[in-house]
């Protein structure tokens, strides 16, 4: 019985860590009922076994796997992330210049972008590019930079320095996953780096997240997101999730 209860605890240690981004000593301490000592031996065992990594005062998630690959989102919420493109895609006026960020549901605008004239469409990332390269009547420019594998979106002084020189009508941002109060989190920091940019350079503002994005904090890196940013998410999302974006003074969309 005593294993399977370290087990448990240890597991949901994991779950924890990789929720809520950080876990501390104490309040672990505190949820599980144990000892300190207790938990810095749960630590130090999900440490060996490469699921977490140890920092002062306790742990943070630390799972090979943890930010998906972009062949494996493309499988997730599949309708969530066309319903959400299409309506993005409705907002594009003719002969507007647009940024399309990396990911797979900005990427999924591509299919509703082809009918709109006129338009220029700034793409950071492969799936963007994929999605319109035989369309002719986009005209297509590409940020270039270093290409981040798992998300096939570009990033470094390269893509930074395109993104300084040029503005957008509108920008669509994808999210690894987004709060109210934090704005935007990825895996890296290069990445929010960029996102920072793009926001900064755009007179409309839109981050594409189906719901089980809202609220999430699975990395450390942040980009913040000003009010009057539109979030479009899919009609499962959180109500409690949404009113938090909108008290802070931004638009929710479900779709």
């Amino acid at each position: 019985m005593a294993v399977r209860e370290s087990e448990a605890r240890r597991s949901e240690i994991v779950r924890l860590a990789r929720s809520s981004g950080l876990a501390s000593v104490d309040d672990l301490s505190a949820q599980f009922g144990v000892t300190a000592s207790t938990i810095r031996r749960d630590l130090s065992q999900l440490t060996s076994q490469g699921l977490i990594a140890r920092t002062y005062g306790g742990a943070i998630a630390l799972d090979p796997q943890q930010e998906s690959s972009l062949r494996q989102r493309a499988l997730e919420g599949f309708d969530a992330k066309r319903a959400i493109a299409e309506w993005a895609a409705s907002q594009v006026r003719p002969g507007e210049t647009i940024l399309l960020d990396a990911g797979t549901t900005v990427g999924a605008m591509g299919e509703f972008l082809r009918e709109i004239d006129d338009i220029t469409v700034i793409a950071a990332g492969l799936t963007a590019l994929e999605s319109l390269a035989d369309a002719d009547s986009v005209r297509v420019e590409c940020i270039g930079g270093t290409l981040r594998h798992l998300s096939q979106g570009f990033v470094g002084p390269l893509a930074e320095a395109t993104l300084q020189r040029v503005t957008f009508d509108r920008a669509f941002l994808g999210a690894d996953a987004v709060t109210a109060d934090l704005g935007i989190c990825e895996a890296e920091l290069e990445q929010t780096r960029l996102k920072e940019i793009m926001i900064a350079r755009a007179d409309e503002v839109y981050v594409l997240a189906h719901a089980a994005k809202l609220g999430q904090r699975p990395f450390h890196a942040w980009a913040p997101i000003p009010p009057g940013t539109t979030i479009v998410t899919d009609d499962s999302a959180d109500t409690g999730e949404t009113a938090s974006f909108e008290a802070a003074g931004m638009r929710v969309v479900r779709v």
